[in-house]
């Protein structure tokens, strides 16, 4: 169920077969310290930057950070939800991370179309998240599509 600061997701499959390079979906989501003590406990990255304030205040971020993980796992829900949907396969993620994500920032994870091979269901997928103007994280990645064909 979203929280009260998500965008309501378009739930459900687009098949390679309807796709077109440049269709996009997002879904956004407040970061709080809920979502970095669930992520660490799940993850088991207890790093200090993210759940420490003392810690955090005297590393380069001036504070606590969430996990840059969390942020990218907005795109996989993007992927596996949305575009292109329930039966979708990862198969690469490339991310680079270009700012931090602080507490209670809210996160948008846009997934965009860049390249379709139709016959071998490859989608080429451009990965974005931005806090407002900022981009926190950008990347690509490839993805077999469901398809109306496959066996």
């Amino acid at each position: 169920m979203p929280d009260s600061n998500s965008v309501a997701p378009q739930i459900g499959t687009i098949f390679v077969e309807d796709m077109e390079v440049g269709m996009s979906r997002a879904i956004s989501k407040t970061i709080g310290d809920r979502e970095i003590e669930m992520f660490a406990e799940l993850s088991t990255d207890h790093n200090p930057v993210h759940l420490d304030d003392d810690y955090a205040k005297d590393t380069m971020f001036k504070g606590r950070i969430a996990h840059g993980m969390l942020s990218a796992s907005l795109i996989s829900a993007v992927i596996g939800e949305q575009l292109p949907g329930h039966g979708t396969i990862y198969m690469k993620q490339d991310l680079k991370f270009t700012a931090p994500v602080r507490p209670d920032a809210n996160v948008t994870a846009t997934v965009t179309v860049a390249a379709i091979d139709a016959a071998k269901r490859r989608v080429t997928l451009e990965c974005v998240c931005t806090v407002g103007d900022t981009v926190v994280l950008k990347g690509e990645a490839l993805v077999l599509a469901p398809s109306r064909t496959q066996t």
